[in-house]
This record gives C-alpha cells, sequence and structure tokens, in this order.
C-alpha cells in the first residue's frame, strides 16, 4: 500500500514537473550571451573531472577563455577574469601563456591593470623562478601608467631572479633615476658598467652615470642658489659667489670636466651637454 502511495507521489510529481516544463517552453526568451560562464566548475572539481587529465583540462578551458573574452556580445565578459584565470593555474599552475595572455586582456582591452597586475602576480606566486612576471609588470607599470615606483619594485623582483637577462637591472636603475632615487641609480649604473663587456651597454650606462651624477650636482647646487636669494634678497650672477658665500666648497663639474651652465634670468643650472647627445 505505502510501495503504490510513493509511486503514485512519484508520477504525480513527474507530470508536475512535465507541465511546468511545456509551460516554460511557450514563453519567449532570448539567449544570454555569456551565460556559459555560470556553468564553469571550480578548478578544484575540475581536477577530479579531468580524469589525470589536468594539463590538457587547462588548455581547454584556456582555449575557451579566449574567445569568451573576445566576444564583445558579453557586456561583462571581464568581471570575473581572475576567476577564470585561477581555475587554469589551478589545473596546470606551470602553464605560462595564460597568466600572459590574461594579463594583456585585462590591461590592453578591459582598461583594468589592477587586474592585469594580480593576474601577473598570480603567475609569480605559482611559478617563482619566472621572471617574466614581474618583468612583464614592471613593462605595464612603466608604459602605461607611468608609475616608476611601482616599475622599480617588479624590476627588483625580476632581477633577483636567476635567468632574468641583464637590462632588468638597466630598467630598474632608470626607474630609479625617474624617482629621483640618485644613489641607488648610480649604485646600479656603475654595477651595469663594470660588469658587462658590451661595448653598447658599457656606453649607455656611462650615458646614464653622466645623467645621475650631474642630477645629483645639480640638484646641490639649486638648493645653494635657494640659499644664496633666501640670504642676500636676489640672485646669484654666476654659481662663482655660491663659493664666495660659503654654501659650497667649490663648484662640481660633470664628468667630461665642463662646468655646470647658470641661466641668470631663470635660475636653471644645466649641463653644458645633454646627456643624450654624449
Amino acid at each position: 500500500m505505502k510501495k503504490g502511495i510513493v509511486v503514485l507521489i512519484l508520477i504525480l510529481s513527474l507530470a508536475g514537473f512535465a507541465g511546468l516544463k511545456l509551460h516554460l517552453d511557450t514563453i519567449p526568451r532570448a539567449r544570454v550571451p555569456g551565460a556559459s560562464i555560470l556553468y564553469l566548475p571550480s578548478g578544484r572539481f575540475l581536477q577530479y573531472m579531468s580524469l589525470g587529465n589536468r594539463p590538457l583540462m587547462a588548455d581547454l578551458i584556456y582555449l575557451w577563455a579566449i574567445q569568451y573574452f573576445s566576444n564583445t556580445a558579453v557586456a561583462g565578459r571581464y568581471d570575473h577574469m581572475e576567476h577564470v584565470f585561477s581555475i587554469i593555474a589551478e589545473l596546470d599552475p606551470r602553464y605560462l601563456d595564460p597568466y600572459q595572455i590574461g594579463a594583456m586582456i585585462a590591461g590592453s582591452d578591459a582598461r583594468d591593470m589592477e587586474k592585469a597586475f594580480r593576474i601577473l602576480d598570480l603567475g609569480l606566486e605559482k611559478n617563482p623562478d619566472q621572471w617574466i612576471f614581474p618583468w612583464e609588470a614592471g613593462h605595464y607599470a612603466l608604459m602605461q601608467l607611468k608609475d616608476y615606483k611601482l616599475a622599480r619594485t617588479y624590476f627588483k623582483k625580476a632581477m633577483e631572479i636567476p635567468g632574468s637577462p641583464p637590462v632588468a637591472r638597466r630598467l630598474y636603475a632608470n626607474a630609479a633615476t625617474e624617482l629621483s632615487d640618485y644613489p641607488t641609480a648610480l649604485r646600479n649604473w656603475l654595477e651595469i658598467y663594470q660588469t658587462t663587456d658590451d661595448a653598447r651597454v658599457k656606453k649607455i650606462a656611462t650615458n646614464h652615470i653622466y645623467r645621475v651624477n650631474a642630477a645629483i650636482h645639480i640638484e646641490s647646487l639649486t638648493k645653494a642658489v635657494a640659499a644664496f636669494r633666501e640670504r642676500f634678497s636676489r640672485s646669484p650672477e654666476g654659481l662663482a659667489e655660491l663659493v664666495t658665500a660659503g654654501l659650497v666648497d667649490a663648484l662640481p663639474r660633470d664628468l667630461d670636466g665642463n662646468d655646470y651652465v647658470y641661466d641668470t634670468t631663470t635660475g636653471e643650472i644645466t649641463t653644458a651637454v645633454p646627456w643624450w647627445k654624449r
């Protein structure tokens, strides 16, 4: 008796669901672009689904992701980028391309540099031996944001990883120069000059050493000129007056032995020859 009641309930339930389905099918509805992302399982679940073929599963999701994020019909397609690429990273942490391409999509297409940095940071977290991730993040910070502080941080990470290209140190030193961190910049450019056998790199290093050394001198002289104005209520007629007033012990010269040029009208102090024309 009880078994018959259970069967009857099941039959009625199925009939009810079937009727509801038929009714819903009569309601016109458009296909929602991007809805497929709702069905993307977590990386942990996909590990079991892959049956030991995790790299293959990661590759399939990566190929799907490229198509998905290229579909301009999906308005919010970039909203779940980090989730998608974290799934790929969980399946195959050593799969390097997705981190780089994901960051490129985030930075260039989505215009979200913070998201690009997080994807590259994930790549470095999973692959601490790969200098390419902080290297690319440094370039994004330098070229896209003009954020020299952030660029210096990333280039420092890159140059500390074995196998990184020597230019990483040059970029780090250049970022330090742009931040007016002259002692750090000078120390690194000197090290680059002393450790390379490449004549072209030596020339680049020499020019930057000249530039940084001059910047240190000009900064010091500019402060002395400001102190002179404050003391005498006028600008000095020449840099030699700074020595006479006891504001500097002696006038420095650039690395080529030239005196610095002082414009009495504007108060600007420059090198006799611009560093890029040496």
